[in-house]
């Protein structure tokens, strides 16, 4: 279907959204936008495009009231039931019998709205795994681009209509009734990382088992799916699985999802990402342009970077965190709500900031390496070699810096017990020499005793 002519004023209103306030719609079918910001207007008495812009801009409190009218947040617990009775049959089973007995398992609700969808699939595992199994092993996130319809879902408060869908026996299991309303188990809440994402601009989560996105792409126009199936197609595991809604098929160039169960929107990684394939996620060239090598290269130290087995992070030049691959956000419990955050104020920066300055790493101009740094974690004490250097563009300007720690946590350990073993080893030698000595001089004693023996039979003998 023909996307409608475009409509400058329409068009001028996206933009000024997009740079100005930071939410960038021009992804979003043309024809749905319009209507809903028409039944915005229609609201407040305005009649045109152009006016409406003049009416955002001298009305902050107006943009909140946008989204939540365009993003419209529609969603249940087990919605489309049927669905989710197989994916607890037949997928849940599969992904943990993919896993190692203490493996983690992770799950990501793409478009979370306010969080009847990720609770939902948290149920699902903790009845599979046990709460307490589930727990130790499940790490969900949880994203959407409404702000408001995140803080709804971190809140985790439900009325009685919103839990009418949920098994009366689950219900009493995973929710506590209170005066503001039913309120999810807040134990299994903790196993869940919330943050504002946008599907057709950002870095997708990684290493993902389970990934369930459904009824948000019908919102994008053909495009701009494709670039969020290439996003999604990175995040899953090979063994991975993709949920979408019951309204919604793929229908992308390439056929890089499998069909599991067609009926409920089930899909796993069929064919591998091509070049073009990542082009799509990527800004656009003019057509006559060639290719840049540089884009695939740039796509794989992105890809090195977020799979490293060591924690890294990258720090811009306003001293604002503005990369951390999944090893760091694991060993210093960051989130996606640290990102463009001062690194001074967080766990890694508060590490770094006790033995050196940041400022005098800028400064620098030259990569520095700090010794056996000691970190006092929640749960155990670790030791890293951290290792800071400055990134530079190709006109030789300082960007930032890339921060890598490596854990020698094992090696201090190891030399410490080398150190304690040596040192009973010389208790040892020292005990033993004691010892030697002291039979030494026994065996003198017996000697001169022995002789003292002799003598006095010889005297006896004599005298005889």
């Amino acid at each position: 279907m023909n996307q409608p002519e475009a409509n400058p004023e329409f068009e001028a209103l996206l933009d000024y959204l997009k740079h100005s306030r930071g939410c960038d719609l021009t992804g979003y079918k043309r024809s749905t936008l319009m209507r809903r910001f028409r039944q915005r207007m229609q609201n407040i008495n305005i009649d045109s495009y152009q006016s409406y812009l003049q009416y955002l801009q001298h009305h902050p409190q107006e943009y909140l009231d946008l989204l939540n009218d365009v993003l419209i947040n529609v969603t249940s617990f087990f919605r489309d039931r049927d669905a989710w009775d197989y994916l607890a049959a037949e997928i849940v089973p599969k992904i943990i019998a993919n896993k190692q007995p203490h493996e983690p398992i992770r799950v990501w609700s793409a478009g979370c709205a306010a969080g009847q969808e990720i609770y939902s699939l948290l149920i699902l595992l903790a009845e599979a795994l046990g709460i307490e199994s589930c727990l130790e092993r499940v790490q969900c996130f949880a994203t959407d681009a409404d702000q408001a319809a995140l803080q709804q879902a971190q809140r985790a408060t439900y009325s009685d209509l919103e839990i009418a869908s949920i098994p009366p026996h689950l219900l009493e299991k995973y929710f506590e009734q209170t005066e503001q309303g039913y309120v999810f188990h807040p134990t299994l809440h903790s196993t869940i990382i919330f943050g504002r994402h946008d599907l057709a601009q950002d870095a997708p989560m990684s290493k993902i088992d389970l990934l369930a996105c459904r009824n948000v792409l019908m919102y994008f126009n053909p495009e701009t799916q494709a670039s969020i199936l290439v996003r999604f197609h990175f995040a899953l595991k090979n063994t991975g699985f993709f949920f979408l809604g019951k309204s919604e098929l793929l229908l992308n160039r390439r056929q890089i999802f499998n069909p599991i169960n067609l009926k409920h929107r089930i899909y796993a990684k069929s064919l591998k990402l091509e070049l073009e394939d990542y082009l799509s996620i990527k800004p656009k060239s003019p057509k006559n342009q060639e290719i840049d090598p540089l884009t695939t290269q740039s796509y794989f130290w992105q890809t090195a970077f977020e799979t490293s087995p060591v924690a890294q992070l990258a720090v811009n030049l306003n001293g604002y965190l503005i990369g951390a691959n999944e090893q760091a956000n694991r060993i210093f419990g960051l989130t996606l709500d640290d990102w463009n955050r001062p690194f001074a104020e967080l766990e890694p920066g508060k590490l770094v900031g006790s033995y050196t300055s940041i400022t005098t790493l800028y400064r620098n101009y030259r990569p520095v390496t700090l010794k056996n740094i000691e970190w006092i974690g929640s749960q155990s004490i670790r030791y890293f070699d951290i290792a800071i250097a400055p990134v530079f563009n190709s006109k030789k300007l300082l960007l930032g810096i890339t921060l890598t720690f490596l854990d020698k946590t094992a090696c201090k350990l190891l030399a410490a017990k080398v150190d304690l073993t040596n040192s009973e080893l010389a208790k040892l030698s020292e005990t033993l020499q004691a010892k030697e000595a002291n039979l030494e001089t026994i065996k003198m004693e017996l000697d001169s005793a022995h002789q003292e023996i002799q003598l006095l039979t010889q005297n006896t003998d004599y005298k005889n």
